[in-house]
């Protein structure tokens, strides 16, 4: 619409024409807009800090616990104990009618026969034979037993053999007794002081110093 010749149109002013300010000094960049960069929240102190809450409060609760609890380490008494959690021990009872077979197992000569007479002469069983055991090095002594009934036994005899230990056992039911004593290394019960009278009868007969296996 072309202008009405009444209405005057203000003159444009040039660039130019305008006054020279501040902004018309401003070095010269290839930055374009404002660039911010956003403050990041300081988590590493708000981690501290937790961490070091954290061990304190821990070692609070180990220092109650050991004072709540220490004083009770320990004192575990038999009291305490479930009924027949130990095991029952036998009550060994000499026979007088247990048939025994007496087995040396040590280097010691006539052992076998010294205790047979202690065993006779006390009445700790009736002697069915004696003799060598297959091996000279046996260590250790014990008395054997095959039916569970002479367990009593073989826990009294055992016990006047200087406590060696019993076991309940088949590989001696061949031989036909309730008792089998196996003389080893450790023996140290009765019988020693017969053996050597035995030894020295022998050697001085002219028989040897060993009685002959049976």
């Amino acid at each position: 619409m072309a202008p009405h010749h009444g209405d005057v149109e203000a003159p444009r002013q040039s660039r130019q024409t305008l006054p020279e300010d501040r902004f018309d000094r401003l070095p010269k960049s290839r930055r374009v807009g404002a660039h911010r960069i956003a403050a990041r929240p300081h988590r590493f102190w708000f981690y501290l800090v937790a961490v070091v809450i954290g061990v304190v409060v821990l070692s609070a609760a180990g220092i109650v616990a050991v004072q709540v609890f220490g004083t009770n380490v320990g004192t575990f008494t038999s009291d305490q104990a479930e009924p027949g959690a130990a095991p029952a021990q036998i009550e060994g009872v000499l026979d007088p009618e247990a048939t025994v077979a007496i087995l040396n197992g040590t280097e010691t000569p006539n052992l076998q026969a010294g205790l047979e007479e202690v065993i006779t002469e006390n009445a700790w069983g009736k002697i069915a034979f004696v003799e060598y055991a297959a091996s000279r090095d046996v260590q250790i002594s014990a008395v054997f037993y095959s039916a569970p009934e002479d367990e009593g036994a073989a826990a009294g005899l055992a016990k006047e053999l200087g406590g060696v230990s019993y076991y309940q056992s088949p590989n001696y039911a061949e031989y036909g007794v309730r008792l089998v004593v196996l003389l080893g290394a450790d023996y140290a019960g009765p019988g020693f002081d017969q053996a050597e009278n035995i030894t020295a009868r022998l050697e001085s007969s002219g028989e040897g110093s060993e009685l002959p296996a049976e």
